[in-house]
C-alpha cells in the first residue's frame, strides 16, 4: 500500500518537485520512499510496507531494465499469476513486480487478470510513455492535472498538485453545484479546476514525446440476472466464494484486523477471519458516540467468536475539532457524517494493526439498502388510479412522498443512495450562476433491462460506491497509514453477485436475502437478521450556532449562496441536519484549501 505521484511535463520534471509532491502524502506510506527522474518525467512514491518487507521497495524495474513500476494497492492472486510468468527473472517476492512482469508480457490485458485493489504507473523508459491504471471498482484513488489539453501530473491525492509552481487552487463551481444533491462529487472533474479523477476500471496512456494521451475503459460491471439459479447451490457458492475472498485478503506480512459495526457485512468478514485464523484471536474494532452506539450489537458477534475486541467512543467536542483535519485528508468534501467516525476508528486500529478488512460493497452488490425495497411499495401504490395518487401526494400525511414518486419513473426520481437538496431547493439556495446537473441517463440506459430495484443498485455502484463509500474508506484510513481491504468487492464475489435474480436479493421485506441465508447457523441470528446499520452519528443533536457561524463566515458561501435560505435550515436542525452538515463540510473545505 502506497501513495504514488508523478510529473509528466518536461518543464516541471525535477527531483525537488516530486519530492514535495510525495512528502505531502507521506501518511499514505510512512515506511519508505522511492523516485525516478529523467529529462521527461519525475516519478515518486511513499511506501506502507505490507508484502515482502525486505525487498519490496519501489520503483521496481523489469528484468531487462526497460520498464519501471510505482504501485499503490494489493494484488491478492499475485502468486497464481506468477506461475504464468515462469520465464521472468524475479528480483523480489512482491505483488508489485508481478504486475510489472504481467504488463511486459500482456500489456494492458494484465489488468483483467488482477484480483485486488490498485492504482499504478508503468513507465516505458525507451518509448517515453506512461501507463496509469485504476482498479475495477475504484477502491484506490488516482487524480491527474490537465492544462491546455496536456496532462502535467498525477497523484493518489489532489493535495500533491498544490506543491507545483503556477498551480492555483480554484473552486470548480460545477462540482459544488452537484455536491448539493449528492453529498459528494459525482463528476470526473473535481472541486479543483483542471484536476480530474481517473474513473474506476480505466487506464490512461501518455506519450511524453508528443503530449498526446488516451483514456480507455478496460472492464465494466453489469448485472445479468440468471433466474435458473438454484437457491441451495447459490447459498453454498456465496459461502465458499466469501471464504476464499477473505482468505486471499488476509495475505500480508504485517498484523491484520477487522472493523466490526454490528451489521451483517462486517460480521461476516470478522467471522470468516476468525475461522481461518483458528485459535489465534483476531483484533476487531468498533466506534460509537456518547448518545448512540453499536457497541452492544458488535459484541453479539465478537463475544461468541472470542475476538480481541476494542470499542471507542467519540464525543461532540472531539468530533467537531477533528473535522478540519479530516477535510484536509478528504481532498474534496464528502458530507457523510459516518466518515469521521471511520477516521477515529482507523486511528485506534492503527495502534495494533497495519491492515483491516471491512464490509464495504456488500449492500451495493447484494441489495442491502432499505431504499431498494421502495419499488415494491411503489408497485402496490401504482395500482391506484392516478387521480387518487395525486390527491394522496398533496396531503400532509406520512408516506405522501411514496405517492408522489409512484407517479414518476425511477429514472426521474432516483439519483443515488444519498439525495440531500432537491432541485427546487437548490434553485433557491444557489446563487453561483447556471451550472450543469450531472446526468444519469447513460447509466439508466445501460440498466434499462433490469427491475427498478436493480437499476438503483447499478446507479449506486457507479456513483455512490466510488464517490462516497470507497472515498471515505480510503481517505480516512490512509490518514493514519492504515490499509483497508474490502473482500466483498473481490472480482469473483462480484461476478457471482451480478447473476443473482431479484428474488435472491429481496424477499418478504428483507434485504440481502440470499447473503443472509448463506450465513445461517454461522452468524448469531440477531446479527443475521439485523437491518442496515453502518456507523450512525448523532449530528442532528450537535448542530447549532457555532456551525451556523462557520458556514456563514465562509467567503465562498457568502458569494454563491442565499444566506437567508441557510438561516432557515437552522430553524429545524433535526429535520435539516444532513443539509446543514453538507454546507458545513463545504465551508471547512474552502477554508482549508482555498482561503
Amino acid at each position: 500500500m502506497c501513495g504514488i505521484a508523478g510529473i509528466t511535463n518536461k518543464k516541471l520534471a525535477k527531483q525537488e518537485l516530486i519530492g514535495k509532491m510525495t512528502a505531502v502524502i507521506a501518511h499514505r506510506g510512512p515506511d519508505d520512499d522511492g523516485f525516478y527522474t529523467d529529462e521527461y518525467v519525475a516519478l515518486g512514491m511513499r511506501r506502507l510496507a505490507i508484502i515482502d518487507l525486505v525487498k519490496g521497495d519501489q520503483p521496481i524495474s523489469s528484468d531487462d531494465g526497460r520498464y519501471l513500476i510505482f504501485f499503490n494497492g494489493e494484488i491478492y492472486n499475485y502468486k497464481e499469476i506468477k506461475k504464468e510468468l515462469s520465464d521472468y527473472l524475479w528480483k523480489t517476492d512482491s505483488d508489485t513486480e508481478v504486475i510489472l512482469a504481467g504488463f511486459v508480457k500482456w500489456g494492458p490485458d494484465v489488468l483483467k487478470k488482477l484480483r485486488g485493489m490498485f492504482a499504478f504507473c508503468v513507465y516505458d523508459t525507451i518509448e517515453k510513455k506512461v501507463f496509469l491504471a485504476r482498479d475495477f471498482f475504484g477502491i484506490k484513488p488516482l487524480y491527474y492535472l490537465k492544462q491546455d489539453g496536456r496532462i502535467l501530473a498525477y497523484s493518489s491525492e489532489i493535495k500533491s498538485f498544490l506543491e507545483l509552481p503556477d498551480f492555483k487552487a480554484e473552486v470548480n463551481d460545477i462540482a459544488v453545484y452537484n455536491y448539493l444533491s449528492y453529498q459528494y462529487n459525482p463528476l470526473e472533474e473535481t472541486f479543483f479546476k483542471n484536476v480530474f479523477k481517473l474513473p474506476p476500471a480505466h487506464y490512461l496512456t501518455i506519450d511524453l514525446m508528443t503530449g498526446e494521451w488516451q483514456k480507455k475503459r478496460y472492464w465494466q460491471f453489469k448485472f445479468s440476472p440468471d433466474k435458473s439459479l438454484d437457491e441451495l447451490e447459490t447459498k453454498k457458492e456465496i459461502l465458499e466464494f466469501m471464504k476464499d475472498s477473505v482468505a486471499h485478503h488476509l495475505i500480508a506480512d504485517v498484523p491484520v484486523g477487522s472493523f466490526l459495526s454490528g451489521g451483517i457485512d462486517s460480521s461476516i468478514i470478522a467471522t470468516l477471519m476468525q475461522k481461518i485464523r483458528g485459535e489465534k484471536k483476531i483484533k476487531t474494532f468498533t466506534v460509537g458516540f456518547k448518545t448512540i452506539s453499536e457497541g452492544a450489537e458488535a459484541k453479539e458477534t465478537s463475544e461468541p467468536l472470542g475476538t480481541d475486541h476494542t470499542e471507542i467512543s467519540v464525543g461532540e467536542k472531539e468530533y467537531f475539532e477533528t473535522l478540519p483535519k479530516a477535510v484536509w485528508h478528504f481532498d474534496e468534501p464528502v458530507a457523510d457524517p459516518s466518515a469521521i467516525g471511520l477516521y477515529f476508528l482507523a486511528r485506534e486500529a492503527r495502534k495494533s494493526v497495519t491492515v483491516v478488512l471491512s464490509g464495504e460493497g456488500a449492500d451495493e452488490l447484494f441489495g442491502g439498502y432499505n431504499i431498494y425495497l421502495e419499488p415494491f411499495a411503489r408497485r402496490r401504490l401504482a395500482l391506484l388510479p392516478k387521480g387518487v395518487l395525486k390527491f394522496l401526494s398533496k396531503l400532509p400525511l406520512r408516506g405522501r412522498n411514496y405517492a408522489e414518486r409512484a407517479l414518476q419513473k425511477i429514472e426521474d426520481t432516483y439519483i443515488g443512495n444519498a439525495s440531500i437538496f432537491k432541485q427546487s431547493e437548490i434553485s433557491k439556495l444557489w446563487k453561483g450562476g447556471s451550472e450543469a446537473r450531472y446526468q444519469l441517463s447513460d447509466l439508466y440506459e445501460e440498466a434499462k433491462s433490469l427491475s427498478d430495484s436493480a437499476k438503483m443498485q447499478y446507479i449506486d455502484i457507479n456513483t455512490w460506491l466510488v464517490g462516497d463509500i470507497l472515498a471515505k474508506a480510503d481517505k480516512m484510513t490512509m490518514a493514519h497509514s492504515l490499509e483497508l481491504r474490502v473482500p466483498f468487492l473481490d472480482s469473483f464475489v462480484a461476478t457471482l453477485a451480478s447473476k443473482l435474480p431479484d428474488k435472491f436479493k429481496w424477499r418478504n421485506g428483507a434485504t440481502k436475502y440470499i447473503l443472509r441465508e448463506a450465513f445461517k447457523n454461522i452468524l448469531p441470528e440477531s446479527t443475521r437478521r439485523r437491518k442496515k446499520l453502518g456507523f450512525p452519528v448523532p449530528v442532528a443533536e450537535w448542530l447549532g450556532v457555532e456551525q451556523l457561524k462557520e458556514i456563514l463566515s465562509c467567503r465562498y458561501i457568502q458569494t454563491h449562496f442565499d444566506q437567508s435560505e441557510i438561516e432557515k435550515l437552522f430553524e429545524n436542525t433535526r429535520k435539516n441536519a444532513r443539509k446543514i452538515y453538507l454546507l458545513l463540510m463545504l465551508a471547512l473545505w474552502y477554508n482549508v484549501y482555498i482561503k
